[in-house]
C-alpha cells in the first residue's frame, strides 16, 4: 500500500527534546530546573496586560505586531520597520531558514549549539555543518574553517545554550568581517539580558550597519513569557521584507503581543532578575567547584555541571539522585554532553537544595 512520504531529509532529523517537566507527587515539593525558566515569573504589568486582552479573544491580532515592534524600537533605539516578531524566537529561526536555505546550501553551527539550528537547516533541505568548540566555547577560527562556496548561513548563539559561554564582541565582529558577504550571520541573543561582561554585545549595531547580519531575541527567559511563545528579530530591511513574505499573517497572538509590550517596559523587573541570577550563578559555580565537580563558566541563567565517568558518580547517577529529591535538572545527552547536567538558576530555596543534594551525592561516593 502506498502512502505519503516526507521530503528527503525530514526523517533524518532528531526531534527536539525539551527539558523534563516533573510530575508532582503527594507530600513532595518539586523544583523544575531543566528549562531555563525564570523563577520570578513575568512582570505583574505583563500579567495584567495579558488578562486584559481576554475581553477581545474573538478579534484577530494586528497582523504585523506593530505595537510590539514600536515598543521594542523605543526601548533599543531601533527602526520598527526593521523588526519582525514571531511565536518565540524558534519560529523566527525557522523563518530565516525557510527564507534563505534550500537543497545544496550549507549552514554552520557550533558543536554544542542550540538544537533548533540543525532542525531548521535540515528541514529546508540544506546540509548541517558542525564547527568544533574550544573548551565549550564557540571559536571564530573553527567556524571559518568550515566555510565553503556552499555556505549560506552561520548560526551563532551568544551566549550559547547549553554551555553558557560567550564570544566577546570583538570576536563577533571578526567573524562577520571574515565571512563572505553573501553569508547570513544569525546572532541568537536569547540570553543577552543576563550578561554583565563589559566586552559583550548582542550585535544590534552589526545588524544595523551591515546587510548580512540579524539578531534574534526572546521574551521566554528574563521576561518570563515562555508560555506565550513570543520573540523578535532585528535586521536589514531587505531581510525583514523577504521573511515577511513567508511569515504567517497572524503569527503572534494579541495577548502575547500586549504582554510583551508591558514586559519590555518594566525594566525594574529585568534588573531584579539579572542581579539575582548573577549572585546565585557565581555562588553555585564556586560551591559546586569546591565539591570537586567542574562547572563551565556561564554568563546566562544556567550553569553546566560536569561529572566523573566513575560508576556511581556519573551525570546519569547524579540526575537520578537529584530527581528522587524533587530537583529536576537537564540531561544534555542530545547535545553530545553525556557527562554533564545543566542547571537553571532557580529560587534561593531550590538553589540551596541542589547544593545540599550535590554535597550528599559526592560524599556518598567519596
Amino acid at each position: 500500500m502506498s502512502r505519503p512520504v516526507p521530503k528527503a531529509g525530514i526523517l533524518d532529523i532528531a526531534p527536539y527534546t525539551p527539558g523534563k517537566t516533573p510530575v508532582p507527587e503527594a507530600g513532595r515539593k518539586v523544583f523544575k530546573l531543566s528549562a531555563n525558566e525564570t523563577p520570578f515569573g513575568p512582570s505583574p504589568h505583563a500579567t495584567a496586560a495579558y488578562t486584559g486582552a481576554a475581553t477581545h479573544l474573538e478579534d484577530y491580532p494586528e497582523g504585523t505586531s506593530k505595537v510590539l515592534r514600536e515598543a521594542v524600537g523605543k526601548r533599543y533605539g531601533l527602526d520598527p520597520s526593521r523588526i519582525i516578531c514571531g511565536a518565540g524566537s524558534d519560529e523566527i529561526l525557522n523563518l530565516i531558514a525557510h527564507t534563505y536555505l534550500g537543497p545544496g546550501d550549507e549552514a554552520i553551527h557550533t558543536e554544542h549549539g542550540f538544537l533548533v539550528y540543525p532542525i531548521a537547516t535540515k528541514g529546508n533541505g540544506a546540509t548541517n555543518v558542525v564547527a568544533k568548540e574550544i573548551e565549550f566555547t564557540c571559536s571564530v577560527d573553527e567556524i571559518l574553517k568550515c566555510v565553503t562556496d556552499r555556505t549560506k548561513l552561520v548560526w551563532l548563539a551568544n551566549p550559547n545554550n547549553p554551555t553558557g559561554t560567550y564570544l566577546p564582541y570583538t570576536e563577533v565582529k571578526r567573524l562577520r568581517a571574515s565571512l563572505p558577504d553573501h553569508v547570513l550571520l544569525v546572532l541568537d541573543a536569547a540570553y543577552a539580558d543576563y550578561v554583565g561582561k563589559p566586552d559583550y554585545d548582542s550585535g544590534l549595531d552589526l545588524a544595523r550597519t551591515t546587510e548580512n547580519t540579524v539578531v534574534c531575541f526572546t521574551f521566554s527567559k528574563v521576561h518570563g513569557l515562555a508560555a506565550l511563545r513570543i520573540g523578535w528579530m532585528f535586521g536589514p530591511e531587505h531581510i525583514v521584507d523577504a521573511m515577511n513574505r513567508v511569515r504567517g499573517p497572524f503569527n503572534v497572538s494579541a495577548p502575547a503581543m500586549l504582554a510583551a509590550v508591558a514586559a519590555i517596559e518594566d525594566t525594574g523587573h529585568v534588573e531584579m532578575s539579572r542581579a539575582f541570577t548573577e549572585k546565585w550563578r557565581d555562588l553555585l559555580t564556586a560551591e559546586i567547584t569546591k565539591l570537586g565537580l567542574k562547572v563551565t563558566p556561564s554568563v546566562a541563567n544556567f550553569i553546566l555541571i560536569h561529572f566523573p565517568t566513575t560508576a556511581g558518580t556519573t551525570a546519569a547517577d547524579a540526575d537520578a539522585f537529584l530527581t528522587k529529591r524533587g530537583l529536576v535538572l537537564r540531561a544534555v545527552n542530545n547535545y553530545g554532553l553525556h557527562q554533564s547536567l545543566r542547571m537553571t538558576i532557580g529560587t534561593a530555596e531550590a538553589n540551596e537544595l541542589v547544593l545540599a543534594a550535590l554535597r550528599e551525592f559526592m560524599l556518598r561516593n567519596d
